[in-house]
């Protein structure tokens, strides 16, 4: 759990708690739970990993430039050293209550690991698929994260289990959908480890794939597909958050972000549709109308749920299509008197909205 938020909570029962709104046995469970919930991460562990990938090229470097001087017997047992050092020196850091460095550590040992297997095929000739190397890699640092509880080396499997899809789509010129296997493996990981930087690279990974989707199929004409997916999954976000907020709180409150993920997936598929697909006039006129209503949605969603994240990509959603639909759509029938004119019509309503939003919220007490 992020530092910031916990201060940011600990101010905030502090507060409720002189205004009578929380007890005292209220107060240490809620913190107590919110310990519980992943580790703070400061400066100090995050140097730590630094250090740890700084001492993974090392290692890395040494062995290589002294590669061929050893025989194999001896290789073998330096690359066996290095992984178990790593695991050796987090067990040795967890036993001195530095849970942070032993994740450092951990990471260092998984690196070792996925350098074994590159070194290891070298040394016995064997010409396999490179994808098949970061598939052993990614589920060594998935197993080593679950087993370990290490949220870095779980992360380092989700840019891993990326790292293998795009190989195997390189290669084949075609969706890899086994990545949503891996995907779901380390997201799974994550929700166990209730670590929502985690569920953020999980999200942010899904998406890029569903975009994706849109340039693979049909020779790269299925960005309609992605729009609904991501205005799909934008209103089942909605629904959970709610009509069934006890859910969304088991799962760790994951429908706000959920939403504004899925708006970004929404508005990329659009803007695809409208300015790499060329279509005629017309149908560029209904598609930048049908993007600003969802995008002015979206922003009135996230005014009335303080949902940060779906309002700053609504803002950048309305920006870039703002801008790129003048680019494109200058010199024709709509001038640039006529469309600053509708653009400033479309800006006075959303301003209109939040207006409005913000008198709801002070009558109602709730922030907007």
């Amino acid at each position: 759990m992020w530092s910031p938020y916990k201060r940011r909570i600990k101010r905030d029962l502090d507060r409720w708690q002189s205004m009578g709104w929380v007890s005292g046995e209220s107060r240490a469970a809620i913190l107590a739970d919110v310990e519980a919930s992943g580790r703070e991460f400061g400066l100090a562990p995050a140097l730590g990993v630094i250090a740890s990938i700084l001492f993974g090229f090392a290692a890395i470097s040494f062995v290589a430039a002294h590669w061929q001087e050893m025989p194999r017997l001896g290789r073998l047992m330096l690359l066996l050293a290095t992984i178990w050092s790593g695991y050796g020196a987090a067990g040795w850091l967890n036993t001195r209550g530095l849970a942070q460095f032993a994740d450092a550590a951990i990471l260092f040992a998984v690196g070792m690991f996925g350098a074994s297997i590159m070194l290891i095929s070298q040394m016995y000739n064997i010409g396999g698929d490179p994808a098949d190397g970061v598939l052993m890699w990614w589920i060594g640092a998935l197993f080593a994260g679950i087993a370990l509880r290490s949220n870095p080396a779980l992360a380092l499997a989700m840019i891993l289990v990326c790292l293998w899809s795009f190989f195997e789509t390189s290669q084949r010129h075609a969706v890899h959908w086994a990545f949503l296997i891996g995907w779901f493996m380390v997201t799974a990981a994550f929700i166990w480890q209730r670590w929502q930087p985690g569920f953020h690279l999980s999200a942010l990974t899904l998406a890029a794939f569903v975009v994706s989707l849109g340039y693979q199929l049909d020779d790269g004409h299925q960005h309609d597909l992605v729009v609904l997916i991501g205005v799909i999954a934008a209103g089942a976000a909605v629904a959970l958050e709610k009509f069934r907020p006890d859910v969304d709180a088991a799962l760790g409150h994951f429908a706000s972000p959920s939403f504004a993920y899925a708006l970004a997936v929404a508005l990329a598929g659009l803007f695809a549709l409208q300015f790499f697909e060329t279509p005629p006039l017309g149908k560029l006129i209904a598609l930048a109308a049908v993007a600003l209503i969802l995008i002015l949605a979206g922003i009135a969603y996230a005014l009335s749920t303080g949902n940060r994240g779906a309002l700053w990509i609504g803002y950048i959603g309305f920006s870039a299509e703002i801008l790129t639909l003048y680019g494109v759509t200058i010199g024709t029938i709509l001038g640039t008197s006529l469309f600053f004119l509708i653009a400033a019509m479309i800006v006075s309503l959303l301003a209109y909205v939040a207006l409005r939003l913000a008198r709801q919220s002070a009558s109602t007490g709730r922030p907007a």
